[in-house]
């Protein structure tokens, strides 16, 4: 198994992203990782890193997509990019998956255009595992494709559908069309549109689901167009990351005040209840933590291509070596293909509203 990982793209690189692919040699020693990028700066990291792992290669690659740059554009006028390497890597049959933390929009238009779209596919579609009460809702697209066809949202719910089985065991995913309501005229007339062809499918189709049922057990795919996706994506990111810096605040200021209050009274401060709690909020935060699930699978290319999230560390680096190399092993190409095959083929036309209000 080999992956080829971006060493230049993200706003951490390149130490962050040579560090995550140390110490996810270290745990598959099972493993080739080539590292893509600039090889001085590559290697100078790697000689950091104590008791090197044989797995890890380098590969030069004398220029960076950076996050600022247009993608295409950027691509056209920096062909010797680290992220078009790694995924030329794939196209030649020299690594079994890509990843990079880099720009996105370069991820998907170097994926798409390099490894092309598995047969019948029409758009990819980011997937993104999101925690919920009791797991995750995948939801997709977030951020491939913001004005779909009504068919695109059909095949991404097969897509993510096969990912769920594939490397979250899900035997048989809820699938659920997020909306503004949960009757089935709600929405635009892509919605509608789209609602009946899921009732067609074969698939495990709950309806119409709101935004808050993705975080409450209702359905475990969330389809979506790539516009409303990214929303919500990164407003759950900043909503969580706020949750969890007041919830620390207001548990500092009261174990402050009953620290002040026992003082005074000669008494216990509670030391063993603040320890439980804080116990708690540390699960809490590494189940909503994103470095946990390592990156989204960019579903529908011909091949396994991983985006990682810009501000990835070691750790979410790690994590995405582990997930590209699962969905590898797990065939998560060949089960799109035949979920794809097996879809019905309605008219692929534009609906008449295609964006969502």
């Amino acid at each position: 198994m080999r992956i080829a990982i971006d060493g230049m793209g993200g706003d951490h690189a390149p130490r962050e992203i040579v560090l995550g692919a140390v110490s996810a040699a270290r745990a598959d020693p099972g493993l080739t990782l080539l590292l893509v990028g600039d090889r001085a700066r590559l290697e100078a990291e790697l000689a950091t890193a104590p008791d090197r792992p044989a797995g890890i290669q380098v590969v030069h690659a004398s220029q960076v997509i950076e996050m600022q740059d247009h993608p295409v554009e950027a691509m056209r006028k920096k062909p010797d990019n680290s992220m078009q390497r790694a995924v030329n890597l794939v196209k030649e049959g020299q690594a079994d998956a890509v990843i990079s933390a880099g720009n996105t929009g370069g991820a998907v238009a170097s994926s798409m255009f390099t490894l092309g779209l598995i047969p019948g596919v029409k758009r990819a579609g980011i997937a993104v595992p999101l925690p919920h009460e009791t797991g995750l809702c995948i939801l997709c697209d977030a951020g491939a494709n913001i004005y779909p066809k009504p068919l695109h949202l059909l095949q991404y719910a097969a897509m993510a559908t096969v990912y769920a089985r594939v490397l979250h065991g899900i035997e048989r995913p809820r699938v659920g069309l997020l909306n503004v309501g949960e009757e089935d005229e709600k929405g635009t007339e892509l919605h509608r549109e789209v609602l009946g062809l899921l009732q067609k499918s074969a698939l495990n189709v709950v309806g119409n689901v709101e935004g808050r049922d993705i975080f409450s057990d209702t359905c475990d795919v969330a389809v979506c167009d790539g516009f409303v996706g990214n929303v919500i994506l990164k407003a759950t990111e900043g909503c969580a990351e706020a949750l969890l810096r007041m919830v620390g605040g207001e548990l500092a200021r009261g174990a402050a005040a009953a620290a002040g209050a026992a003082a005074t009274a000669g008494g216990s401060a509670g030391g063993g209840v603040a320890a439980l709690i804080k116990d708690a909020l540390s699960r809490v935060k590494d189940r909503i933590d994103y470095s946990e699930y390592g990156g989204a699978p960019l579903l529908g290319v011909n091949g396994v291509s991983i985006i990682a999230h810009g501000r990835s560390k070691a750790k979410a680096i790690a994590n995405a070596v582990r997930v590209a190399a699962d969905l590898a092993r797990r065939g998560l190409t060949a089960g799109i293909k035949d979920a794809i095959a097996a879809l019905p083929r309605p008219d692929d036309r534009p609906a008449a509203q295609a964006t969502t209000g």
